[in-house]
């Protein structure tokens, strides 16, 4: 299932150290591989997902965005952002989602 695999990615990623761009580049890849995936699905999951979650896929916003084209990413995650406003101003989220809205192709 996918939350799962969102879990597991994630979970890699908490063990990877920010300097080894390497192994970023390895686990930003792998997240937006499973985001975009089914688009729907990955909706359901971010509207049910943690702060923690929402804050560390902000990571990786843009490329499922550049990948996905879809506006209906976009409006979730302005909507999963309001839904926990505390961590969207402390780590600047709202310009995470607006880079990745600028990469549609509207």
């Amino acid at each position: 299932m996918l939350v799962d695999e969102i879990r597991a990615a994630l979970s890699e990623r908490e063990k990877t150290d920010d300097n080894w761009s390497d192994g970023l580049k390895r686990c930003w890849e792998r997240e937006t591989e499973l985001l975009t995936r089914d688009i729907s699905e990955t909706i359901a999951f971010f509207e049910s997902c943690s702060a923690e979650e929402f804050v560390m896929l902000s990571e990786v916003f843009d490329d499922v965005s550049e990948r996905a084209q879809s506006r209906e990413f976009i409006d979730c995650l302005y909507r999963i952002a309001e839904k926990f406003p505390e961590e969207t101003e402390k780590y600047h989220i709202i310009l995470c989602i607006r880079f990745a809205e600028e990469v549609l192709g509207e």
